[in-house]
Order: C-alpha cells, then sequence, then structure tokens
C-alpha cells in the first residue's frame, strides 16, 4: 500500500511539475492583419515543438495596437511578454532600455537579414526586434487596362504619367476607378503614403534645427496633386480609405492603379483572394522632382519588452516566428506565394518562391533602394523615410494626416490644411525643446 501511495505522490508530483511547467504563457500583441492572422493559425505547430509554452493572441487594429503596446512598455504594465512593434518604434524603445535584446545564434543566421532592415533594427550592433515581414511601396497596377489604352508602363513612372494614365482608364460607369491611395487619417494611414509623395517633390518634415517645414512649396504641391488626382479618379470616400480597404478594392477589380505596400502584392496576385489575380502588374513607386523617399520602408516586428519575466520563452517564440524554418512552414501549408516577405536574402533567393512570386524582384527593389538616414532631398535631422523616428512625431503625424484628409474630402483648402498642421507641428516641436 505503502508502495502505492509514494508511486502516487511522485506521480501527482511530476503532475504539479508538468502542470507548472505548461504554465508559461505568452501573451502577445499583434495587428489584424494576413500574415499576422496567419501566423497564429500555425500555432499548433510551435507548441507542439515546445509544449512547455503557451501562446495567447491579442489581436488589434494598428492604430489601437500602437496605443496599447506603447502605454505598456512606457508603465513597464507587464501585461504582453511579445509585442509587434514598427520599425519607427525600435530605434527610440531600444535607446530608453525598454527592449531586450534578440539572443540571435547561428541556426537563426542574423546575417540572412537584409541589410536595410536589420540595420533599422539594431542599437549599438545589438538586434532589438526580429523582422516579420518587411515591405516598401510600389505601384500596382491593371496591366490589362494599360494595354487596352495602349500605355508601357515605364519601370520607374513620374506622377504625371500616372495621373495620365489614371484619366484613360477611369470608367466608374463600369465601376473602375483610375487610381486608389490611401485617405483615412492617421501618421502610419495616410501620412505614410502621403510622406513619400512630399519626398520625391523635394520636400522634408524638419529642417536641420528640426524647425517643422509644411508651409512650403513642395507640400503644397503635393496636397494639391493628392487632391487632384484623388477628386478626378479616386474611388467615392476615399479619405476613409487606408491598406485593408483599398486592397478589397483592388482584389475586386475597382482600382486601376494603387500605390501602397509591396506587401499588398502577394494578395492581390493570389486567384483566392483577388478578381484580377492574372491581369496585374508592378513597378517602382513614382517619382517627382526627385527619387529620394519616393517609396518608404517598414517592418513589423516581434520585440520583447525589459519588463517581461517570461524571456527565455518569448525568445524562443520571437526566433521561431521569424526564422527561415518559418518561411518553409509557411510554404510548405500554403505555397510560397504567401510566405511573409521583405527580411530575408534566402527567400528572394529561393527558385520556388521566384517561380510563384512576380511581384519578387519589384519589391526587393523597392526595398533595397529605400534609405532610412538618406530619403529627403535638402539635409534632414530625422531617420526615416515616411516617418521620422522621434518620440513626437506619433502626436505630430496624427494632427497633420486629420488635416490632409480634411483637404481631400473637401472640408479645408489646401492652403488652410497646410497652415493648420504647420502650427500644430511648430506647437509640439516648441514644447518638447526642439527650439525656441
Amino acid at each position: 500500500m505503502k508502495r502505492f501511495l509514494k508511486a502516487g505522490l511522485a506521480l501527482a508530483l511530476i503532475g504539479t511539475g508538468l502542470v507548472s511547467h505548461a504554465a508559461t504563457e505568452l501573451v502577445i500583441a499583434t495587428v489584424n492583419n494576413g500574415h499576422m492572422i496567419e501566423m497564429q493559425k500555425l500555432t499548433p505547430f510551435f507548441e507542439k515543438a515546445n509544449p512547455d509554452i503557451k501562446l495567447k493572441w491579442v489581436t488589434l487594429e494598428e492604430g489601437t495596437l500602437r496605443q496599447r503596446v506603447t502605454t505598456d512598455i512606457a508603465t513597464k504594465g507587464g501585461q504582453f511578454d511579445v509585442m509587434t512593434i514598427g520599425l519607427y518604434e525600435a530605434p527610440i524603445w531600444s535607446k530608453k532600455g525598454w527592449l531586450q535584446p534578440i539572443a540571435t545564434d547561428a541556426a537563426y543566421d542574423a546575417d540572412d537579414l537584409l541589410p536595410a532592415i536589420r540595420a533599422g533594427l539594431s542599437h549599438e550592433g545589438k538586434l532589438y526586434a526580429a523582422p516579420f515581414y518587411g515591405e516598401s511601396s510600389m505601384l500596382m497596377y491593371r496591366k490589362d487596362l494599360a494595354d487596352k489604352v495602349g500605355f508601357k508602363m515605364p519601370e520607374q513612372p513620374t506622377w504625371a504619367q500616372v495621373k495620365e494614365l489614371a484619366g484613360k482608364i477611369h470608367d466608374p460607369k463600369a465601376g473602375v476607378y483610375g487610381m486608389c491611395l490611401r485617405g483615412k487619417p492617421g501618421w502610419g494611414d495616410n501620412m505614410a503614403f502621403f510622406t513619400t509623395l512630399v519626398n520625391t517633390n523635394g520636400g522634408q518634415w524638419f529642417d536641420m534645427q528640426w524647425k517643422p517645414q509644411i508651409d512650403t512649396k513642395p507640400w503644397k504641391d503635393a496636397l494639391t496633386f493628392y487632391v487632384d488626382i484623388m477628386k478626378a479618379y479616386g474611388p467615392p470616400g476615399a479619405s476613409a480609405n487606408s491598406f485593408n480597404e483599398n486592397l478589397a478594392l483592388f482584389n475586386e477589380g475597382k482600382c486601376g492603379m494603387w500605390v501602397d505596400a509591396t506587401i499588398a502584392a502577394s494578395f492581390i496576385s493570389d486567384p483566392k483572394q483577388s478578381k484580377v489575380a492574372d491581369k496585374v502588374a508592378f513597378a517602382q513607386a513614382p517619382v517627382a522632382v526627385t527619387p529620394k523617399g519616393a517609396n518608404w520602408l517598414w517592418t513589423w516586428n516581434l520585440a520583447i519588452p525589459a519588463s517581461s519575466t517570461k524571456g527565455a520563452a518569448a525568445q524562443t517564440f520571437v526566433k521561431w516566428a521569424t526564422s527561415k524554418e518559418y518561411v518553409n512552414l509557411v510554404a510548405k501549408e500554403h505555397g510560397w506565394g504567401t510566405v511573409p516577405t521583405g527580411t530575408r536574402k534566402s527567400t528572394y533567393a529561393n527558385p520556388e518562391f521566384q517561380k510563384v512570386a512576380k511581384f519578387a524582384a519589384a519589391e526587393k527593389k523597392a526595398i533595397d533602394s529605400a534609405n532610412l538616414s538618406d530619403s529627403t532631398l535638402p539635409k534632414s535631422p530625422y531617420v526615416g523615410v515616411q516617418y521620422a523616428a522621434i518620440p513626437e512625431f506619433q502626436a505630430i503625424g496624427v494632427a497633420v494626416g486629420q488635416q490632409m484628409s480634411a483637404a481631400l474630402s473637401g472640408k479645408v483648402t489646401v492652403d488652410q490644411a497646410l497652415k493648420t498642421s504647420q502650427l500644430a507641428a511648430e506647437r509640439e516641436m516648441k514644447k518638447a525643446g526642439y527650439y525656441k
């Protein structure tokens, strides 16, 4: 009997050991887009390989995600063990000591990461966030419609050429709009696109003295052009559209052209999602007076807050989700056309990927050409193409985004939008002590 009791006790102890061991639950904050949702569906593969780690997902819309994770990390709230953060946050937060460095090893192969992206996520030679997917921006268009009107798209068109084509293919009666662009206000929504338009018109956010430059000719040229092309050839209600809305319109066959994140290319080329998958083609983001800053650079990354007490388990997950093995898993489960791109050289070198991803060459060219520290024609003091990597930029970008959206919907004039934006930016920069 004693023996049985002992055996029972031993089993009970093992049992509790297992339970307490299995209780390493990682709470992961992420954004509600296609690649991230895919990662959640593949959770069982990770949990099977790591039975002592359970994953709990908190999936949020981009703006809400930013607010939640920024508040949590700044207050050391400890709500999340892994956070999805952007290229904007990574350098600011790593400097503040808010992130744990990523413990890369030989198997992870950090040298395989694309140089522009690795540099953007490193501080003092250490990687502080691991890129899940990266993107630049490019022009996606309906080749069948361009062919019909006899337009041959250059590898990198000018905005004037794009406007000309938009006019020729715009056919609202047939449900086709010449141009789709972001209009929804937000520093990561309409301002991501709009800043590239300002850059290529020769503008910048701040001069070398950190003085805002919004009431200048390049900004006026950019906003006037934007309002004109969208008023003439955009879909109705464009001021409420961001990436997801434009993606849905394009997949329905309602956009003749669309300038946005390269990551969209895999979705619009997928016949399961897109009615026009066999009719799309790609070019570099359009240019105006300079190619500098015409296409953005962005990554969604996984990072571990310094406050997390589950650092070892978090490292295991982050390395798994951003590894070559993960890319191969997605390919095996859903095909090479659906893998997260824009992070690893090995993905672009893979012949299977090249075979299905007709957008691969244009995407990689766009990413490689983006330069975070040299994105404007006049010299600028900030890092970033479609944003300025300073804490104050979020508030400024939101305020200006609202004005650009209001100009697009006709609530304010171009001049009013620029004047209000300039004053808002000056107020923020003076308050933060950049100048008196």
